[in-house]
């Protein structure tokens, strides 16, 4: 080592020594919290959840120091749930709250309320995605942010904050319900889609930031609004915001970081396949572009009709599910079909293929770890539950499938330096299978897996 790299290496503060007065508050206030927690709910733990509690909090506090715009966002939510937990409870005398509450306070029926928060959310996802598309009819110039993804960013966060509101006093409202029903709202549909709607935001938004542009904005959150979308049909259709009691084999806390590890994955590859679409838009053909954004497609959706209603034949039933399905399956082809008719709009303030590349990269090089992490979990919990670590069951089946198919795309990006439309496309078909393992294998398949229905 020369005298200067001695200089430099000697000179350097360590980790601890560079953080500043805000990183340590911030540290204290989880600490406090997570003291609060074990303090007011800890004679309801066992010992799993009281490992994962004191776990979390470092590496709340890690996440933090890492990304600071976490450090506002935690302390906002941690207070907001407080306050809407304090607003169920200021008029019972014992331990619990009086749900009923939810109706008659002001603050709980119209904001604070799991479904009431989660409602804004759903509203404040569609208002960013509308605000970011606005972005591409702006007069910014090419690479320039306009001041309508500006607002759709500041959106995308007060979605995300009320996603995670919503998800915490939901967790408090289940354990008010009856000793066996408290729960992570992380057991059914309309749980994970909140899930993936309020983490798959997060995370663009740190790439937003990381890579200094907005332009990608109106990609990502067009997934996540169709996930909401997806959401609030699910709601009606299901009354699927009701809490219910977890059926035997979701009652392990292996499903506490089982399901959150499977949706940063599920986050991230929806986040890659719309970079690789805006990508795509930006270098393919038309011909290429019509052809499997439209044509394949198309072909696949008859395929899936003929499967779904073919044994069934023409009767009043099958033609109202035919009818229902057109108009979904048609939603997404006349996107597509916009999507090219517009190209030019929607790619002059893009960034350079080099970063989008990079950013598909990272993204499923991130979801690739999770996923990985999530399905060897899910196998300790399938032995638990089963008996078994692995069954061959349909949802596992398409997880492999899933696995494969990206583990695939990295060994080919670093091994044999896979770039440009080739990687996107397989990116964008990647989303498709990752789609069916996670919602097609409920609706088409049946298996241990099946706790619900569509």
């Amino acid at each position: 080592m020369n005298t200067a790299t001695a200089s430099i290496t000697l000179g350097r503060r360590g980790y601890f020594a560079q953080r500043d007065w805000q990183d340590w508050t911030f540290a204290l206030l989880v600490l406090a919290g997570g003291a609060f927690a074990f303090a007011r709910y800890g004679a309801s733990m066992d010992g799993y959840e009281k490992g994962i509690l004191a776990c979390s909090m470092p590496a709340l506090v890690a996440l933090g120091w890492f990304w600071k715009p976490l450090r506002i966002l935690c302390v906002l939510v941690g207070a907001t749930s407080l306050l809407a937990i304090g607003l169920y409870t200021q008029n019972t005398d014992a331990f619990g709250a009086d749900l009923a509450a939810a109706e008659r306070v002001f603050l709980l029926k119209y904001l604070l309320s799991s479904q009431s928060a989660i409602l804004w959310m759903s509203l404040l996802f569609f208002m960013s995605t509308l605000f970011y598309w606005g972005g591409f009819f702006s007069k910014s110039g090419a690479g320039a942010d306009s001041a309508a993804e500006h607002i759709g960013t500041r959106l995308a966060w007060g979605a995300v904050f009320m996603a995670l509101v919503g998800t915490m006093v939901r967790w408090f409202e289940s354990h008010q319900i009856a000793a066996d029903i408290g729960h992570i709202p992380v057991s059914n549909l309309y749980e994970v889609f909140v899930l993936f709607a309020w983490m798959t935001a997060l995370m663009y938004l740190y790439y937003e930031q990381r890579f200094k542009t907005r332009a990608l904005g109106a990609y990502v959150m067009l997934v996540i609004s169709a996930a909401v979308v997806f959401l609030l049909w699910y709601t009606v259709a299901r009354e699927a915001h009701e809490i219910q009691p977890l059926v035997p084999a979701l009652q392990s806390w292996w499903m506490k970081i089982h399901v959150p590890a499977n949706f940063v994955g599920y986050g991230t590859f929806a986040m890659a396949a719309m970079v690789a679409l805006a990508y795509l838009l930006k270098t393919a053909s038309q011909r290429a572009l019509l052809v499997g954004l439209i044509g394949v497609p198309l072909g696949l959706i008859a395929l899936i009709l003929a499967v779904r209603f073919g044994a069934a034949g023409l009767n009043a039933e099958t033609i109202a599910g035919l009818d229902g399905w057109a108009r979904k399956m048609g939603g997404v082809l006349a996107f597509f079909a916009v999507c090219v008719a517009l190209r030019d709009k929607l790619t002059a303030r893009l960034p350079a293929l080099p970063l989008l590349d990079d950013l598909m990269y990272k993204a499923i090089a991130l979801g690739f770890a999770f996923f990985t992490i999530a399905t060897i979990l899910g196998a300790f919990w399938a032995a638990e539950a089963w008996g078994g670590y692995w069954s061959w069951d349909p949802k596992e089946t398409w997880a492999l499938i899933v696995w494969l198919n990206y583990a695939a795309w990295l060994h080919m990006r670093l091994m044999k330096g896979l770039r440009g439309q080739v990687a996107s496309w397989w990116a964008l078909v990647g989303l498709v299978v990752t789609t069916f393992a996670f919602l097609g294998v409920n609706m088409f398949l049946s298996g241990l897996h099946s706790y619900g229905t569509l």
